[in-house]
């Protein structure tokens, strides 16, 4: 689960009676002693029943009895359990029986497990009623189901696309359960929605809406995020969503410019995928990474900063010195800013080994999303419980990464091309990788193949460049951190001058770039076209710490007004 926790609803009693008098008086009394504690439901037919559980079921709660008249015309009581069963099979079942029907009830306690029948009239229900469904009560609470009250996702273990979808609602701190399909919950859930799991992942709301595949563009609308831009000229805008682009729209709305900050992910970039951080000023425990961008997030909406979802700046039009520019988000949204800054960013190098990249041609040996991750790979660190970690990377990121699984993993193994981690890493998280008893570190070392068992990694060859020895281990998991490629192909056309491995130049570092036109030299942080700016990781040179990022979003924001002036 990710985010707040929620409070607890109430477990149902469910009564069933086609007499309304009848349903009414059972309803009336189970309410007058259990009211405080369960949620009283009523049906006046099988069927109508059935659909209550199905939606009970979809929207995460439980029941604790079902309480069913015999005689029903289309279903009969016996009938109803024997459905009820498949979806609460934890309730207690009592059936409602006329003296005459006695020998109904006993050859149901057999067909569908029967725990009570009770005659009916019951007067008075405090000799004839309570003391039973008191029993049961107890009974149930013992060893019976739990309510599922929050957004479900149910997908498959090794499905990439399950895992994007856990990561997107974690990155927004949305509270969520993951459920495998091949489990029992699972395949409760998919029947009460009248799925078959042939097409997963599927989220379940709170409300019991069902999204099947959703997009990035759905999950959002179900955060509340926006997706569209709601003007067409802004003051300023903001490309890329970590931890520079937020500090950038935080500065920016909040000293009155008319913002908009696009992201075509979630925003939090690659700190938002941490589980920790503890080295940034003013958290002396630590802060998860969607903690704090998620947080930096509402903080720019509330200055009054548009913030723009799952939307991929395409290209970038210059229009000229002093003109505002265009980004070109998809074929019906373009939006146009007097000044842009860039923090879009990077992503992690991808490891150019069988099954860990992203080959078209074969398709069946990418293990992305199944085994094989980039950053870290988990929403909630119980989904590595048992597993046999390893990471490969020595800095920070690395190490905070080990740290978090190593708390349920079954073993830690961090890979490293260097003699140390101290080359990489800083020191309070050496000290404390070091020290925990299941994180081995392997230095010198590096992986280069993989196999897989059922489409999923289950073993990688581990290289020991030292001795030049091979050795094949087992692998449940494998986290990649091996670098940054930055974010900048989109840029080509607009002429933003970049170093020799992308990074976007600026500043000082321009001096011997053409393309420079105005008399006056470029800002700190302006790029090559004038009016374009940089911060973060992705420019060249930059210091790749989250404390970096903030302090170059907003200096980027104090130069933006520099320029508005001299425009």
């Amino acid at each position: 689960m990710s985010g707040p926790e929620h409070p607890q609803r109430r477990p149902a009693i469910l009564t069933v009676d086609d007499d309304p008098a009848v349903s009414r008086a059972v309803a009336r009394d189970l309410r007058r002693h259990y009211g405080e504690r369960y949620r009283i439901v009523r049906a006046e037919s099988g069927a109508d029943a059935l659909d209550t559980l199905k939606e009970l079921k979809l929207r995460g709660e439980t029941v604790a009895v079902f309480v069913a008249d015999y005689r029903m015309p289309h279903m009969s009581g016996i009938e109803f359990l024997e459905k009820a069963m498949d979806v609460f099979p934890y309730a207690k079942r009592v059936l409602l029986t006329a003296y005459a029907d006695t020998h109904a009830a006993i050859d149901a306690i057999n067909v569908v497990d029967l725990d009570h029948y009770l005659l009916k009239p019951w007067d008075p229900p405090e000799e004839k009623l309570y003391p039973v469904i008191d029993g049961l009560l107890e009974e149930w609470r013992a060893v019976g189901d739990r309510g599922m009250p929050y957004t479900k996702v149910i997908g498959h273990r090794y499905s990439e696309r399950s895992w994007q979808v856990r990561q997107f609602l974690a990155r927004n701190e949305y509270s969520f359960r993951s459920v495998n399909a091949d489990d029992p919950k699972g395949k409760q859930l998919l029947d009460a929605a009248g799925l078959d799991g042939s097409r997963l992942p599927v989220v379940i709301t709170e409300k019991g809406d069902c999204l099947v595949e959703p997009t990035d563009v759905e999950l959002a609308e179900l955060l509340g995020l926006s997706t569209s831009p709601q003007l067409e000229m802004y003051d300023l805008a903001v490309i890329g969503g970590g931890p520079a682009g937020l500090a950038a729209a935080v500065y920016g709305a909040s000293e009155g410019l008319k913002t908009v900050l696009i992201e075509k992910a979630t925003t939090g970039g690659q700190a938002g995928r941490s589980s920790k951080i503890e080295n940034y000023l003013g958290f002396p425990t630590g802060v998860s990474g969607a903690e704090l961008t998620t947080s930096a997030r509402r903080q720019a909406e509330r200055f009054g900063a548009e913030v723009i979802t799952t939307q991929e700046a395409g290209k970038l039009e210059i229009n000229g010195v002093g003109a505002a520019h265009s980004i070109r988000l998809n074929e019906e949204d373009t939006v146009g800013a007097r000044a842009i800054i860039l923090a879009t960013g990077v992503d992690y190098r991808q490891l150019e080994i069988a099954g860990c990249w992203e080959d078209p041609d074969n398709p069946a040996n990418n293990y992305i999303g199944r085994g094989v991750y980039y950053g870290a790979s988990v929403s909630d660190n119980s989904e590595c419980a048992g597993e046999d970690v390893y990471i490969v990377g020595g800095a920070n990121s690395a190490g905070q990464a080990a740290m978090y699984m190593s708390e349920t993993a079954k073993s830690v193994t961090m890979v490293i091309r260097g003699p140390s981690l101290e080359a990489g890493m800083s020191q309070y998280l050496v000290d404390r990788v070091t020290k925990t008893p299941n994180i081995k570190i392997r230095t010198c070392t590096q992986v280069v193949d993989t196999g897989a068992t059922d489409g999923h990694l289950s073993e990688i060859v581990l290289l020991d460049k030292q001795t030049g020895q091979r050795e094949t281990v087992r692998c449940d998991r494998m986290c990649c951190f091996i670098g940054a490629t930055p974010r900048t192909e989109w840029l080509e056309e607009a002429g933003i001058a970049r170093d020799d491995h992308g990074f976007i130049l600026s500043g000082p570092d321009l001096q011997n770039v053409v393309g420079w036109t105005l008399d006056r030299p470029p800002h700190h942080l302006e790029t090559s076209v004038p009016g374009v700016f940089v911060a973060g990781d992705v420019r060249s040179e930059s210091a790749k710490r989250v404390a970096a990022a903030v302090g170059e979003g907003s200096m980027a924001v104090m130069l933006v007004h520099r320029y508005l002036a001299e425009a």
